[in-house]
């Protein structure tokens, strides 16, 4: 059975090892650890974990964004969204983004927004089956390290 909630820090070696699926590359435990004990404190911080039989197999975090243009109404960006190769097909992407677009709901969000890697075409058509429209708009990253 799957079951949504809030990651909590026990679950931060799980959710460890998923980053590392998600990136193909390590994920710094010791900053991970750091980085959850310091948005804890803030509540525009929304990590969702999904458990299939207790075990962590996705995830995804919510940033509600504060606005100053229009109605001045937040919005929500999203990020980090994975569900482990050995758990996908089961309708676990599927409800981490209903979950993460009732939450935007309740937070009067405008929008939601994300990125998503060019190449990733099945994730693209998983999102326009989710009401998610491709806007035509450019995305732009800059790494600073």
């Amino acid at each position: 059975m799957i079951t949504l909630k809030q990651i909590s820090f026990d679950d931060l070696p799980d959710l460890c090892e998923l980053y590392d699926e998600l990136m193909g590359i390590k994920t710094n435990y010791k900053n991970l650890v750091h980085v959850y004990e310091t948005i804890q404190t803030n509540e525009n911080y929304i990590v969702l974990g999904a458990y299939n039989d207790d075990k962590l197999v996705g995830s995804l975090m919510g940033i509600v964004c504060h606005d100053l243009v229009g109605e001045c109404k937040p919005f929500m960006v999203v990020e980090n969204v994975i569900v482990s190769q050995r758990a996908r097909r089961m309708g676990i992407g599927k409800k981490l983004m209903i979950e993460i677009e009732t939450i935007a709901r309740s937070r009067d969000c405008y929008y939601m927004i994300f990125v998503s890697g060019e190449q990733r075409k099945e994730a693209h058509e998983f999102y326009a089956k989710l009401g998610f429209k491709d806007e035509n708009v450019e995305g732009f990253r800059k790494h600073l390290n």
